[in-house]
């Protein structure tokens, strides 16, 4: 069948063919085949329900089931020649299952339409990535617990404002990527019971004559529910928009967690050493190790973002129901999800293979009197009260910072000079270890939470 045997299929209507360059601007072929096995999944639900409700034969449904599948096993195989002509994904499908079973490939559109087709498509292409994506989140999660435990008593400076602010366990900090990522995954469970609805039945906008079973359908496709309302399912678009706002926020993580990345392994701080399988080198500059993989994933981030923005003003003006400006919809959406998952692998895979330079992150948690806070609180359990104790400190570290000395490195006497509440056992609490370990409640950075926080996340990773 020829191109312009093809376009027959629709344009009865009209009296001319159109013009070759609407026929490619037009055309979404070249992207939306990527849901062939969801559409192909789809129509064979669709038979299947046409020929238990009478509407079509069962003979006529076993050809299309037949058809498609052997369909399907040649876009598999790269055999499948798509025709920019037919436009779509489905168009496609439907023209070259014609080909192969005759007048009862013509059968299958009978009650749908090309809308509520491709709401189902997407719909059952992002349950799947979904379902991908919190597989992915499950394994960086796993990765950061094992990573956590064993730098559990490991210091390192906490920082804010990016300035030395008070000495925790390297491991604590992991944990605190862990519960982004744990929110992440929250989310996306959640948004996947609305994913989950199916459109199809729904046809162009106002459901259809024939008398269809669509909870059949939709248990066959594994379907939560059919949607309520045929004008709004065929015109939503939340879903896509909710998985890319997720979508926005999780690389928003990641590439907070990437900003880290770059500046651990910069050789000013040195906290940590990346595997050189994650990392390149310089065409010029022989000596350099470049963290590329948290670059890119930093810069990915603003794709994801974009998308999200493109969804947004995409939907912004559209009356119902359908319009053809929906059709922009899923190149972004494809985007954004290729981003993340991509991400997510990176990091999954690179992020619990680091090395800690222990040396260097405890001795950049004695820089900066990152234990002033720990001589406040222990001038408070003094009787001082804590803006007294707040300004006896600061005097302290005034002096410490003319002198070129860290709080723990001055005498007893020299501390005495700014409170006669200090006593010997105050270095107790300037050393880092001490400091760490006093912050020993639920939450705190104390090395036996961190280890009880390990704990009570694998038991979460466990049940799933």
């Amino acid at each position: 069948m020829s191109s312009k045997d093809r376009k027959g299929m629709w344009t009865g209507r009209f009296s001319e063919a159109t013009d070759e360059f609407v026929t490619a601007f037009t055309a979404s072929a070249h992207y939306d085949q990527r849901l062939y096995r969801q559409d192909i999944r789809g129509s064979i639900a669709h038979a299947h329900m046409l020929a238990d409700c009478g509407v079509i034969s069962r003979a006529d449904a076993k050809a299309i089931k037949t058809g498609l599948e052997a369909i399907a096993a040649e876009i598999e195989a790269g055999e499948f020649v798509w025709d920019p002509a037919l436009e779509d994904v489905h168009m496609n499908i439907e023209a070259r299952l014609t080909e192969r079973i005759g007048e009862a490939g013509k059968r299958l559109h009978t009650a749908r339409s090309r809308n509520d087709q491709i709401a189902t498509d997407v719909r059952l292409w992002l349950r799947e990535v979904i379902d991908e994506i919190i597989a992915l989140l499950r394994r960086f999660q796993t990765g950061l617990v094992d990573l956590a435990e064993r730098e559990a008593d490991t210091v390192m400076p906490g920082f804010t404002h990016l300035q030395v602010a008070q000495p925790v366990s390297f491991g604590h900090h992991m944990l605190a990527w862990y519960e982004m990522l744990v929110r992440d995954e929250q989310r996306l469970a959640d948004m996947r019971l609305r994913v989950n609805q199916m459109p199809l039945g729904s046809a162009a906008l106002a459901g259809t004559t024939f008398a269809i079973d669509r909870a059949q359908t939709c248990a066959e496709l594994g379907f939560e529910a059919p949607t309520r309302n045929s004008l709004d399912a065929v015109s939503d678009r939340d879903f896509a928009i909710e998985f890319v706002s997720a979508a926005a926020l999780s690389m928003t993580h990641l590439s907070r967690m990437a900003e880290e990345l770059v500046l651990w392994t910069s050789t000013l701080t040195g906290f940590i050493d990346l595997p050189d399988r994650f990392c390149t080198g310089s065409s010029i500059m022989p000596q350099k190790k470049n963290p590329d993989v948290a670059e890119l994933v930093r810069g990915k981030t603003a794709r994801v973002h974009g998308a999200l923005h493109t969804l947004l003003t995409l939907m912004k003006g559209q009356p119902l129901a359908y319009n053809r400006d929906n059709q922009e919809d899923k190149e972004p959406l494809f985007d954004a999800a290729d981003a993340l998952r991509d991400s997510l692998r990176a990091f999954a895979d690179m992020i619990p293979a680091l090395t800690v330079n222990r040396e260097r992150t405890y001795a950049a948690a004695r820089e900066g009197f990152a234990t002033a806070t720990d001589l406040a609180d222990y001038l408070v359990r003094r009787g001082v009260a804590f803006r007294d104790a707040h300004e006896i400190v600061g005097q302290a570290v005034a002096f410490g910072v003319a002198q070129g000395r860290d709080l723990a490195a001055m005498s007893l006497a020299e501390l005495q000079a700014f409170s006669a509440h200090i006593e010997a056992d105050v270095f107790e609490v300037l050393t880092l270890e001490g400091s760490i370990a006093a912050r020993d409640h639920f939450g705190g950075t104390a090395p036996n939470q961190v280890r009880a926080q390990v704990t009570a996340a694998r038991e979460r990773l466990k049940a799933g």
